[in-house]
């Protein structure tokens, strides 16, 4: 967990130092919060629960339609009849397209990346952890990522369903 808490500060603070070097391109953020939907294995052991979280879009130069888009996100769902919960912490580097221009008061994108979550799982008493890589003006956003993130001995599968703001150009 202190790995991945450093990798992705040390992520956020090579974004901050190339601001100025991404001057010609558009830098979109935001904040979106939601509901995390349990999926497979994870679905038959946890109750659907709460998703949060930050991102940022930088939509290259000259495409006004392609960008490379970084998020971070805690989410936390309650054991289905047994006490406990599970708690998923990551990243997610991704290329984006978007379907409709700029312009536009809402955007469809296709998104595809691959990130580093940490899921942590107490029941009662016990606790188990693992790390691992995951396979993905202001404006509303509203989305929606399957995800899989296999760990040891199973895969943990969800799908948030977030809204948030987004700023910036």
């Amino acid at each position: 967990m202190k790995r991945l808490g450093l990798a992705m500060l040390a992520v956020a603070l090579c974004m901050i130092a190339a601001r100025p070097a991404m001057a010609q391109g558009h830098l979109r953020y935001g904040v979106q919060a939601g509901l995390l939907m349990p999926m497979g294995d994870y679905n038959t052991a946890d109750k659907p629960g709460w998703i949060g979280g930050a991102g940022a879009t930088y939509w290259l130069p000259g495409t006004g339609n392609i960008g490379i888009r970084g998020d971070l996100s805690y989410s936390q769902t309650s054991h289905d009849g047994a006490t406990g919960n599970t708690k998923i912490f990551g990243g997610l580097a991704s290329f984006v397209y978007a379907l409709m221009p700029a312009s536009a008061p809402a955007r469809l994108m296709i998104t595809g990346g691959v990130g580093m979550y940490n899921v942590k799982v107490d029941v009662g008493s016990l606790s188990g952890s693992s790390t691992k890589l995951g396979t993905g003006s202001t404006r509303l956003v509203v989305a929606s990522r399957f995800t899989t993130v296999s760990t040891d001995n199973a895969s943990t599968t969800f799908l948030p369903i977030t809204v948030g703001l987004s700023f910036g150009k």
